[in-house]
This record gives structure tokens, sequence and C-alpha cells, in this order.
């Protein structure tokens, strides 16, 4: 079942590179009449479910009860007789903007006002609404959303637009060409007769599909590219909007977990005696690795949790620490590893090169600490199952419960909601399943929920990652030759184990196996070493993340081994090779004053990144007290996402993706002692607070380029900035994240 969304309002976006009208065309367009009235315009010719207009139901509500002979295809544009442009969508919203970047897609091309078009969740199912730059999946994320929208979404308009020029101009006697589309009408310009959309429908779903569609060019643009407040704002604002965590269900009760405390550890026995005592606990679920507590309310819940005996089975993983993991890596470190990429001959250009330079770079576990916690409401019943969730996998979800419950699919309702943080967590159904195997053993509906604390402490954790990089120098001290071996888990190979090919992990080696610089030869390999019994899983652009830190510090280590500016380094090694690249360190660095004299204790570093389609340049300023304390002072971020849709939604992209890359690089780290992380909220796993904060400047340049992924960029690119910084400000080389643990060892 879909979710009701949204009614009215305006937008942020992101860029996107696009789906082909090839691949568009593939899937077909269907166009056809609503049971009840309306032209449906769908992007799939394999049909669907029923569903209703959601006009005026609020984000997240249930949706209401559907009229009779409403037809949904699958993710299609639906216009009624009112002239209410319905979406159903198959992106989930999880602060990027999409319900607002989308729907300007729409309505773009539609000729419609933005305020106009309803948003409906897409239901699970990935043969309809996967998205090819994503393997098929029904996902969201590797800041995909635009780009995969951008063609389609706009054909679609498009589509819609001409089925209803023509149907007027039937109607009128005319030709079409005489006729345009204009804020939800279609005009005759010669004589001025003027329709709105909601009359034509019937007429328009009779048409023949054109053959030919014709988008509209950049400079015809009226929505897309201009700055546009988001849809989604006002309802978040006044408390109006539905999260997960505010899922409600007539009936239900509340159950808290209390995890094995060992990663990989199991339960041994429960005495459960005190936690029934409990005023409104209703009983003690036992799993595997874990305690439930089912309560009437939360404080009933969490009461009886922490009045449990429990004795747990810690088994291999009960002695494990960090230096175990760490130690795994560098053992790895010695072997050769899956070739990701291979250009020239390194071994060659090293035998015979008079200057090198080496480094291993760590980088750590980080949690994802969502702003909500990981929580799922289900109700299991010998009948169905509906399961009330913010999730980026819809598909997945449904799946779990499949399994979980041994019910046929189409018996399974996956409610969807916003989601209060995703990062890469909500990718996972870990919590999804764990809940479905306590409402199998409750006979109300039941919302499981995690404390802040069990969520830091049994996360699925971004992987502790270790790399070996050297680089062969010539007399200048450019480099000739470069090596670089990544160690670390295999996230892909769990996630989606065909994206791996020859052994190597793309995600793992993102950036690092395509330099944006021009270094004629080239080698670079992949070991996946697991990390033992610490789960691991996709972080806000692992990949991207990870890679860019080593390979942007190391480039600023070669500067310095050559005695030359960074940025000049830099442009030297990308003006060739990629003028995008060199184009945003030029706009970063001008607009930061790169090479203006700072006062003793601060300093400036950049970083240059390629990576979801987009190119990105950072300049951070920052200041190192005596004791080592790092404060930034100051990030001007460059970014080229090729063809915008809404820059405030790029703008503030980079800004929370810069806030959440400074809290990593200072702060991030989980570590592990006795098998257990010794993390457990924001007091010890830190984020940046308001008042530290630097000011943030975006730069967005003007590009006719396909639309690239800007939800990740502004993370990944921002730690080797920080640590390039603080060698400007310190002299101090920082290898090891976070800074500030490296501060106070030096």
């Amino acid at each position: 079942m879909s979710q009701g969304l949204l009614d009215a309002g305006r937008v942020r976006a992101t860029s996107n590179a696009g789906v082909s009208r090839r691949t568009f065309l593939k899937f077909g367009v269907s166009v056809g009449a609503a049971a009840g009235g309306g032209l449906l315009l769908g992007f799939s010719v394999s049909a669907a479910a029923q569903s209703a207009h959601r006009a005026g139901v609020k984000i997240g509500d249930a949706p209401p009860a559907l009229p009779a002979g409403v037809f949904e295809p699958n993710a299609f544009v639906q216009i009624d007789r009112k002239g209410l442009v319905t979406l159903i969508m198959p992106k989930v919203e999880m602060g990027q903007g999409v319900y607002t970047a989308i729907p300007m897609l729409i309505a773009e091309e539609l000729e419609v006002p933005l305020q106009s078009v309803a948003l409906d969740h897409a239901p699970p199912n990935a043969k309809l609404y996967g998205d090819p730059l994503l393997g098929g999946g029904q996902l969201t994320g590797g800041s995909t959303s635009i780009r995969y929208a951008w063609q389609p979404m706009r054909e679609a308009g498009a589509t819609a637009r001409a089925l209803l020029v023509a149907a007027a101009a039937q109607r009128w006697k005319v030709d079409a060409a005489t006729c345009r589309a204009e804020q939800g009408t279609v005009v005759h310009v010669s004589s001025g007769r003027r329709i709105g959309y909601g009359a034509l429908v019937d007429a328009a779903a009779k048409m023949p599909v054109p053959s030919e569609i014709k988008l509209k060019s950049p400079e015809q643009f009226t929505l897309v590219g201009k700055p546009t407040n988001r849809l989604d704002s006002p309802q978040k604002a006044d408390g109006a909007a539905r999260f997960g965590f505010d899922a409600h269900v007539p009936g239900m009760r509340y159950a808290a977990i209390v995890h094995c405390p060992v990663l990989g550890g199991t339960l041994a026995s429960v005495d459960e005696t005190n936690a029934k005592k409990v005023s409104g606990v209703r009983q003690v679920v036992k799993l595997k690795d874990a305690v439930a507590v089912v309560g009437d309310h939360t404080w009933a819940a969490k009461s009886g949790a922490a009045a449990l005996d429990v004795k747990w089975n810690g088994g291999e993983g009960s002695t494990l620490s960090t230096k175990d993991i760490v130690d795994d890596l560098a053992s790895a470190a010695q072997k050769n590893g899956a070739v990701a990429h291979k250009e020239g001959d390194a071994d060659k250009a090293f035998g015979t090169a008079k200057h090198r330079i080496d480094a291993v770079y760590e980088q750590p576990f980080l949690a994802h600490a969502t702003m909500e916690p990981m929580n799922c409401t289900v109700h299991v019943r010998r009948d169905g199952c509906d399961i009330w969730v913010g999730t980026q996998v819809p598909g997945f979800a449904a799946q779990a419960a499949q399994k979980a419950t041994g019910l046929p699919i189409e018996k399974i309702a996956v409610h969807n909601h916003l989601i209060g943080g995703g990062f890469g967590r909500r990718l996972e159904v870990d919590m999804i399943a764990q809940a479905l195997e306590i409402g199998k053993q409750v006979d109300t509906p039941v919302k499981v929920f995690w404390t802040r604390e069990e969520d830091v402490q049994h996360d699925m954790y971004r992987p502790y990652y270790y790399d070996r990089i050297s680089a062969a120098l010539d007399d200048d001290g450019r480099p000739i030759a470069w090596r670089h071996r990544i160690v670390g888990s295999s996230i892909l190979s769990r996630f989606a184990p065909g994206a791996v090919e020859n052994g190597v992990d793309s995600d793992a080696v993102e950036v690092a196996a395509q330099l944006p610089y021009a270094i004629p030869n080239q080698w670079v390999d992949y070991v996946r070493q697991e990390p033992r019994t610490v789960p691991t899983a996709f972080w806000r652009g692992v990949g991207a993340t990870r890679g860019t830190f080593v390979v942007e510090s190391f480039i600023d280590e070669l500067a310095v081994q050559a005695r030359i500016d960074p940025v000049q380094y830099r442009r030297d090694l990308l003006k060739e090779k990629s003028p995008r690249a060199a184009n945003v360190l030029e706009v970063a660095t001008r607009a930061a004053g790169w090479g203006q004299p700072l006062p003793k204790g601060e300093g400036r570093g950049v970083s240059v990144m390629h990576a979801f389609g987009s190119y990105l340049s950072m300049v951070a300023h920052v200041a190192v007290d005596h004791d080592g304390q790092v404060t930034v002072k100051r990030v001007v971020c460059a970014v080229d996402c090729g063809m915008t849709v809404n820059p405030k939604t790029i703008e503030a992209q980079i800004e929370g993706g810069v806030v959440f890359g400074i809290s990593a690089a200072l702060y991030g780290e989980i570590t592990l002692k006795d098998g257990r992380v010794e993390q457990s909220n924001f007091t010890d796993y830190r984020v940046l607070r308001m008042n530290e904060t630097p000011p943030i400047e975006v730069h967005i340049v003007r590009s006719t380029e396909a639309p690239g992924g800007i939800g990740e960029p502004g993370t990944a690119a921002l730690a080797p900035a920080v640590t390039n910084a603080i060698y400007a400000a310190t002299g101090t080389r920082v290898r090891k994240l976070p800074v500030g643990t490296q501060l106070k060892q030096a």
C-alpha cells in the first residue's frame, strides 16, 4: 500500500545525470483513462494497483479510502477531471528535497503550477519502480534520485502536455501547433480561447501517444533551475509531517529492545520476574541476540527493559578490540589485491624513480547516529502483515516480511513514512526483520524502538579502512607513478553481490580507482578484509568519503615534497585530464582567498573530487590552539553538478554534508573493547553543535552537462580539506582520523 504525501508548496532540488530516452521508452509510456475519469500517463506498460487522489493528505498519513474505479499504473502522472496532477513517487524523502525537485520536473514540462502537483508513495515493486542507476533496485541512495528522474519525469510531463494540447486542438478543430499549454490550461493563441486540463483528460486519454516528444530547452525553463522553497518544510516545521516514529495504529503496544552488548553474542537466559512487575508491561519476547519488553506505552517498555536480569553468551567476540581489527587490516595489506585500476607500468616507473613517498592512512568505524533512532511498527496476522516504517528500501522491507512470515507478497503492506535521517542506515532491513520476529509473538500491532544507546552500539557501521599508498616523483616533484592498496570490508558483497567484479568492490575503490589527475603509471588494488563480528554498511557516500580523504591528503603530501603550492600542484595535474575539476578548483580557491595571509596557528586546505557525476572543490579555513583543539572557521565549496533543478537544495545539501563531514572528521569514531562498542550517545559520539558550525559558502557553477548527484559530495570532500588546512596551520600531517585524537597524540 502506498501512503499519502504532499499537496502543495514549493521546492529545493539536486542535480542529475539522466536516464536516456531509449531506457525510458524501453519501459514504455502508457496512456489511458481512469475508470472514474482522468488521464493516466505511466512509466511502465505493466499495470498496477488502485489508489486515490491524495490532495490535502498530510505527509506520512495513511491514504483515505479509495474511490471506486480509480486506476493507477506504476510510476506515473495522473490527472483527474478537476485538473489535479498526482505523481506516484518512486523515491523516498529523507531531507534531500526530492519531494520537491521531482515534482518540479513534472510541473516544468506539463506547464502546471508546482503547487498543483500532489504526491503519493510508490508501493514496493522493483520491476516497476526500480532505479537503473542502482542496478534496477527500488532504492533511494547513491545521490541518484534526480539523475534517475531527470529524463523520464520530464518526458512524462511533456507527453501529457502534448496529449492535452492535441485534445484541445481536436475540440476546437484547429492545428495543435496553434495552441500552447499554460498554467494547467491549453490556450488557442490566435483566438484566446482557453480550457483547463481537467476538461480535457477524457479526450486526451483517447489520443495516440506521440512518437516524438519535444522537451524544453534550458532557456525555456520557468521553474527548473530557479531557487524554490521546499514543499515539505511547512509540515515539518509545524509538526504535521509524519515520520516512522510518528506511526500510530489503534490498539498498538510498544517494545523496547535490549541487545547483547557483545557484537555477535547471543542470549543465554533472562529472568523477567522484575520486568513483569512494572505497571503496563505485557510480555517479554526472547530473540537470538536480544530481548524485547512489550508494554502499553514507551515508559512501561523502557522501565521493564531496565528491570530485566539477562545473561549473555559473548562467544569469540568477547575479547575483541579495535587494535585486533587494525592488526587484521595491516596484515591483509601485505597481500596482493584484486586490481581495480591499471594504467601504464607502475612497477617499472617505481624502479627507476629517484624520489618516492609512502604513507598509510586509517579511517575508523563510524555510526550513522540518525536523529530518528531505528524504529518499526508492525502488525503480523495470519491473513496479512502491515509495516509502518521510514525506509530507503521499501521493496526489501516487503521481502523481509515475506521471509519472516511466509505470507505471499500481495498480503504484505508497507506504509512508508518520511525518514528522520538515513545516511545509508535505512538501506538495511535488520530492524524491520527484528520487528517482524517480535510482531509474530504479539497479538496486537507493536511499535519496536531502539533507544539512542542501542542505536549507537548496535548500528551497522561504516567500515574501518586501511590504505597503503605510494608515489614515485620526477625531479620536479611531479608524480610519474602511483600505487594504492585499499583494505577493508566489502559492503557490496553482502548488499549486491552482482556488483562485485573480479574481486573488486566498486564502492570501496570509488575515487581511488578514477583519479582526476594526469599520472601516467597507476596501480590500484583492493584487499577484502571483513572485521570480526562487526556488521558494516553504507554511510553517506562510503567509497567517496574514504577515497577522497586518502587521495587528496596524499596529493597534498606530494605538493609539500615538491615545494609547490597545493593549488598550483593540482592545477598542473588537472588542466588536461579534467577541466571541470580544474574549474571548480579555481572557483573555490578564488572565493576563499587562497594565498592571502593568515594569523599564526591558522591555515587553509583544499580538496578536489569527482564522484556521483559531480565535480566539487572545497577549501577549509581552520585554527588550531596550543592544546591541539581544532576550530573550523570557514568552508567554501564550488560545485559543478551539471544541470541544476533547484539551487536552494544544492546549497542545503552541501551545507548539511559539510556539517556531517566535520562531525566525522573531528570527532567520529566507534571503538571496541571486550567486543563491545564503547560509545553510547551524542555525549561520546559527538555531532557538531550549532555554535561550532562555521560559515559555509556554496558556489554553483553553471553547466549544461548531464545532472550529477549532490546528496553525498559535501560530506565526502570535507575531511581532506580540513586535514590539509591543519597541516598548513601546524605542520602536522593527519593520516589517521578522527582529527582530535591525532593532534593530541602529536
